[in-house]
């Protein structure tokens, strides 16, 4: 039986150990298990955070074995090769896919029935990869996604705008890398149309400022990799964004990654679409109009992905 309140992490690199502490944080769970090929950095991970519980709550943080998670509602997956500076997303794949390869199998033959959470890069490949090898249901094996390029978006038109950010409601979809899509024909402030809001606070010159901001957004995780040779405290957040809808049974609407089938002129794929998240994992996909721009870049980004899995040996 399930433990609706107990959390496992298999990685316990930089953004595996952020989003342990992250949701140590939270008073959402009982136990979080951390499981890691070294498994000293895993126990010292645990005994660090650990230390800290009597400014928190009463929880239990230990270092345990695939057996040690098999009841948990969710195992957030982390663990691979991280991106180094120079390089895509991507560019991870084939190894990313040999270490998943030597996961899921353990998870699967173990008969996990709870909900699978990809974070490992590039995601939308490994949610892909995973829902495969695990033959789970799709419900049930999501990704990040863009949830980050999202609140990364929302940031940045915040700072622009000079508004409260979580009064902005905008959404990227497709890729999470290189090949992602604003939907600004959906953005909006508290209901106001972004260019209309846009030209309340003073700017006109649409196509200028949103390209700009597209591609900081688009380059952040270059940015922060060139400066600090990593990105994880933006990547926790988002992932115990994702944690709270599921635990709580929030039915938020999140842009995760997961099976796509049919949708857009699309299918076989793992990508982002905003989507209904609660206790079963992946509810549903939102419908969402998009503008012939939109709809040809997420045709271009969903064959790009196309290609790069159907090399893939699964």
């Amino acid at each position: 039986m399930l433990n609706e309140r107990k959390i496992g992490i298999i990685g316990l690199g930089n953004v595996g150990a952020s989003i342990a502490y992250t949701l140590a944080l939270s008073k959402d769970f009982n136990e979080i298990v951390l499981v890691d090929s070294n498994k000293d950095k895993a126990e010292g991970e645990a005994l660090d955070i650990s230390h800290g519980l009597p400014f928190l709550r009463p929880m239990k943080i230990v270092s345990g074995s695939y057996d040690d998670i098999m009841d948990a509602k969710i195992i957030i997956i982390t663990a691979g090769a991280a991106q180094k500076e120079g390089e895509t997303r991507l560019d991870l794949v084939n190894k990313n896919v040999a270490i998943f390869k030597s996961i899921i199998p353990e998870i699967k033959n173990r008969d996990y029935k709870g909900i699978l959470l990809i974070v490992s890069n590039p995601v939308d490949i490994l949610t892909y990869v995973t829902l495969k090898l695990s033959s789970f249901p799709k419900n049930r094996v999501i990704g990040s996604g863009t949830v980050l390029d999202s609140a990364r978006l929302k940031y940045k038109l915040g700072e622009h705008l000079n508004v409260d950010s979580r009064s902005i409601h905008a959404f990227i979809v497709g890729e999470h890398g290189d090949g992602e899509i604003v939907l600004w024909s959906q953005a909006n402030v508290s209901g106001i149309p972004l260019h209309k809001f846009c030209e309340l606070r003073g700017f006109f010159d649409h196509d200028y400022e949103t390209s700009k901001i597209a591609l900081d957004v688009k380059n952040s995780a270059y940015e922060i990799i060139n400066k600090k040779r990593a990105t994880y405290y933006g990547i926790a957040l988002s992932t115990k964004r994702i944690v709270d809808a599921i635990i709580n049974d929030e039915k938020s609407i999140l842009p995760i990654s997961s099976y796509i089938d049919d949708e857009y002129g699309m299918d076989d794929i793992a990508l982002s679409l905003p989507s209904i998240v609660g206790k079963e994992g992946l509810i549903s996909h939102i419908p969402i109009k998009l503008s012939k721009e939109e709809e040809l870049k997420l045709k271009e980004s969903y064959l790009q992905l196309k290609e790069i899995i159907n090399k893939l040996d699964l």
